[in-house]
């Protein structure tokens, strides 16, 4: 990702504190459950690493197809549990979404390329990019009003309080999309 500095530094530490929350989140749930927040674990350290200020790491050409065979490889596990009834289709695009940055990203002359951050256009297939942020976008704007609280009915007594844990999920989960969206706009 390309960009000034402290906007990838602060997108590192969202995506990895994000990540290290999805992480002690797999380990206090079991089933599915625990495979997605596994995966948002994944994806939220991923994209810190990703984030990082080119003078911070300037990884080896050959780590962005490590990086994209990772992803592939969450990219089918997602496909195959979304095939078998699985709910988290949000997966399968994110790592899908990541697989495509580092595709662009090891292009070598790409503006998108990690090492140069050059920004002399756009990188990566422009109407793929757009699909990407216009999904993203509405993720987050959709995710996003289910954040906002309900005002109870006038007359009728105020809805108990939920535990924080859903609506702690929910706000990883859309500020992962928000990061996505910055690095995409990036990219």
């Amino acid at each position: 990702m390309h960009g000034p500095a402290l906007s990838g530094w602060l997108l590192v530490a969202l995506c990895g504190a994000t990540g290290a929350y999805c992480l002690l989140r797999a380990r206090r749930c079991a089933g599915e459950e625990r495979r997605a927040a596994g995966g948002e674990a994944l994806m939220g350290f991923g994209m810190a690493f990703m984030a990082l200020p080119a003078g911070a790491l300037a990884p080896p050409g050959w780590s962005w197809g490590v990086y994209a065979a990772v992803f592939g490889a969450a990219a089918l596990h997602g496909l195959s549990t979304v095939r078998h009834g699985g709910h988290h289709p949000h997966h399968l695009v994110g790592s899908l979404a990541m697989v495509y940055m580092a595709v662009t990203m090891a292009a070598p002359g790409t503006p998108g390329a990690h090492a140069g951050h050059t920004t002399s256009g756009a990188g990566g297939v422009p109407v793929l990019t757009g699909l990407l942020l216009l999904y993203y976008a509405v993720y987050v704007l959709r995710a996003g009003a289910r954040l906002v609280p309900v005002a109870a009915p006038a007359g009728r007594p105020a809805p108990a309080p939920r535990t924080p844990g859903p609506e702690l999920t929910l706000a990883c989960r859309v500020s992962m999309a928000l990061a996505m969206v910055a690095m995409l706009v990036t990219l």
